[in-house]
């Protein structure tokens, strides 16, 4: 039986590259998308046609029932999960935070740690020995915005980002003797849509002149290091920096 992932954000960027190559490296797939079903469908439709086995899950991460139905889900039409790769994550229009809404870092703060918080929930239910399971991974996709503030463009996420820095350290240690790993990748400027969904479409350009290594990374290099989180079996509590030297 084929080891089993779940991606939340996976219907696009360093969440559909995760997927692909987790189906070439033998892993059933759950792709998870919020409303963009056509490119979740695409992602399953590529894994399918390689011989790999996915699936396209519709859930919001912000809301628990989703969540927690489409775990369930995998259990049933999947078997029960031995990686979760918690991408789903948002940014927003640049702004001070002078200038923010409470709106705003709400939905930010229910996207970007809440969610990634309950699925950890879930997974650790199935993952962890202490309830029954074998054991498995966390990786937590976090941003190398945690560690340089955000100033100027968007504080509210680099503050979520730092929260999943914290959560991973924290978590690892929690759960670290029931078999479970937990680490988090964070990645600098990456050849994504979410830059131009927050309303900076220019940032990749811009970035790749003032990053050390002199360009912006590809999210198959993102998911290079997810999967091998996925399978580092003495690594947990790790923050890998994957950002061309930032």
């Amino acid at each position: 039986m084929k080891p089993v992932m779940i991606i939340t954000g996976a219907g696009r960027g360093i969440g559909a590259a995760t997927a692909i190559m987790a189906a070439q490296k033998g892993y059933a797939v759950a792709v998870n998308y919020r409303s963009d079903k056509a490119s979740a469908d695409k992602v399953v439709a590529e894994i399918e046609s390689d011989g790999g086995r996915a699936i396209a899950i519709q859930a919001d991460v912000v809301d628990e029932a989703a969540i927690v139905a489409m775990f369930e889900t995998v259990d049933r039409e999947l078997g029960s999960v031995d990686v979760l790769v918690n991408n789903a994550g948002i940014v927003d229009q640049i702004s001070r935070v002078d200038e923010m809404s409470f709106e705003r870092v709400d939905r930010m703060m229910k996207i970007n740690v809440v969610g990634p918080f309950i699925c950890a929930r879930e997974a650790i239910k199935r993952m962890s020995t202490k309830h029954g399971g074998k054991g498995g991974a966390i990786v937590n996709i976090g941003s190398a915005a945690s560690h340089l503030g955000g100033s100027g463009e968007y504080v509210d996420y680099a503050a979520s980002k730092g929260a999943i820095d914290t959560m991973t350290e924290g978590l690892s240690k929690e759960v670290a003797g029931e078999g479970i790993r937990v680490n988090t990748i964070r990645p600098g400027v990456i050849r994504t849509t979410i830059h131009a969904s927050g309303g900076n479409p220019d940032k990749p350009d811009v970035a790749g002149s003032v990053i050390p290594m002199g360009r912006i990374g590809e999210p198959e290099e993102i998911a290079n290091g997810i999967l091998w989180l996925a399978e580092a079996g003495f690594t947990t509590g790790a923050l890998v920096d994957i950002d061309g030297g930032v």
